[in-house]
C-alpha cells in the first residue's frame, strides 16, 4: 500500500509493509482506524515519533495507543512502515527478525 504526497509536496510516500497490513486487519474497528489514521499523519511527520537505539539504530517507531509501527526512512521522501505489534512485543521481535534477516545475508 503506498499512499501519494500531499498537494503541498513537503509529504513523504508511505510504503506498508505486509506485516503491518496483516497485523491492522486482525484489530477491531476502532484501533484499525487509529492505526490507519496514525499512517497517514506519518506521511506528514505528525505523531508521536521516536528514533531508536542500539541494535534498531537507524528505524524509528510511531506510538499508536498501545501499539508500536517501526519504520525507515528511505530515500526519494519515502517512509517504509515495516512492522506492528503491540508494545510490549514490538521491540524484542523486530529485533529478533532483523538479526535472523541480516544473519542470512
Amino acid at each position: 500500500m503506498v499512499f501519494a504526497r500531499g498537494p503541498a509536496g513537503l509529504s513523504y510516500r508511505l510504503q506498508v509493509g505486509p506485516q503491518v497490513r496483516s497485523f491492522q486487519s486482525t484489530l477491531g474497528p476502532q484501533h484499525r482506524r487509529a492505526v490507519k489514521q496514525a499512517i497517514r499523519d506519518l506521511a506528514h511527520e505528525r505523531g508521536d515519533i521516536r528514533a531508536l537505539r542500539d541494535e534498531l539504530s537507524g528505524w524509528h517507531r510511531l506510538r499508536i495507543g498501545r501499539y508500536r509501527l517501526i519504520f525507515r526512512y528511505a530515500e526519494g521522501r519515502v517512509i517504509q512502515c515495516v512492522y506492528l505489534n503491540e508494545r510490549k512485543l514490538v521491540y524484542e521481535i523486530f529485533a529478533a527478525e532483523m538479526s535472523r534477516i541480516l544473519g542470512a545475508d
